[in-house]
């Protein structure tokens, strides 16, 4: 699995970025932009380097996290899964694509699509003295209007930007960017009720287009949680000196809450039941909450089940059970 910290490459090339830079103003800026996204609005508010590295500092390691923890996921239930072509959609500084190309050695074309000018230029300002990503393609523009433009790719990923753009608009922009899949489509959104339903909404609309889900769900069913319950995970990761300053955070690492979804073209050989919450371990059973292939299911493991209770002792939350 891949680790869920940035890169060291990509840690070097951000390291370079921000020598002179003041962190004082980026985690003003930061907290503005993050005021933003919080009410409701999108990246028009970042416009300059600054803007674009404050951004960066304050949300590209959570994300990247997110992304990945989603990714291995996919991995796991595809080992056999080997893209050559990467299409990241709204792709800002590039954290999917800089992801994607950690998990997946095979990728050799890497497109990025964004209307943000400043966070295109940092993107491309992060890749140029590097090795993996140098020939990755950028392109300018809207979301839907770039990826009509676009070649189709094996893999393509579209993360924490569906929530930007209205429910009418994003119907559109999820049937083309199922279009544009040669083979799977990862999209993520923040861990929220409102993510989650934008990831329903658009799973439930490309089923019905002929897409099967490979993660987290175990079947193409209707998802089977009522409200209040969603579906999200979280992943850990841990946080720098510099991460520490733009959030203003004390706390040596960070959980990100996540919801995603994992669509293929074909229908997946194999597709186990997934822990939805964290297990309540005591003396005398395991107690999960599973989405199974047959629907949701809150499972007992007694300890008197002596390897099943040693197993299900190790289940954390977001694991597949098989």
């Amino acid at each position: 699995m891949t680790s869920p910290d940035l890169p060291a490459e990509l840690k070097a090339a951000l390291d370079g970025k921000l020598r002179g830079f003041s962190r004082s103003d980026a985690a003003g800026r930061a907290a503005a932009i993050s005021k933003t996204y919080r009410d409701g609005g999108g990246s028009g508010t970042i416009r300059s380097e600054t803007d674009a590295l404050a951004y960066a500092l304050a949300r590209m390691p959570a994300t990247y996290a997110a992304v990945t923890a989603s990714l291995n996921a996919l991995v796991e239930i595809r080992p056999d899964f080997a893209p050559n072509s990467l299409l990241d959609i709204g792709a800002g500084p590039g954290t999917a694509t800089w992801a994607a190309a950690e998990a997946f050695p095979s990728l050799q074309r890497f497109t990025l699509l964004d209307s943000n000018d400043a966070l295109r230029t940092l993107a491309l300002d992060l890749v140029a003295d590097g090795f993996r990503l140098r020939d990755a393609s950028y392109q300018r523009g809207e979301a839907r209007a770039a990826l009509a433009n676009a070649d189709t790719a094996d893999l393509v990923v579209a993360s924490y930007m569906i929530g930007e753009i209205g429910d009418a608009e994003q119907r559109a922009l999820a049937e083309l960017m199922w279009a544009k899949t040669r083979d799977t489509l990862l999209v993520i959104e923040p861990g929220t009720p409102a993510g989650y339903a934008r990831i329903i909404a658009l799973r439930a609309q490309l089923i019905a287009l002929g897409a099967h889900a490979a993660a987290p769900c175990p079947h193409d069913g209707p998802c089977p949680l009522q409200p209040p319950d969603w579906c999200h995970f979280t992943q850990r990761l841990q946080r720098s000196r510099a991460h520490k300053q733009v959030k203003g955070a004390e706390l040596p690492f960070e959980d990100e809450k996540f919801s995603y979804v994992a669509l293929t073209r074909a229908p997946v050989a194999r597709r186990p039941s997934r822990v939805l919450a964290q297990p309540v371990v005591s003396k005398v059973e395991v107690t999960a909450k599973l989405c199974t292939p047959a629907g949701l299911s809150l499972t007992k493991v007694p300890r008197r089940a002596k390897a099943d209770y040693a197993s299900a002792r190790r289940w954390r939350w977001g694991d597949v059970v098989k």
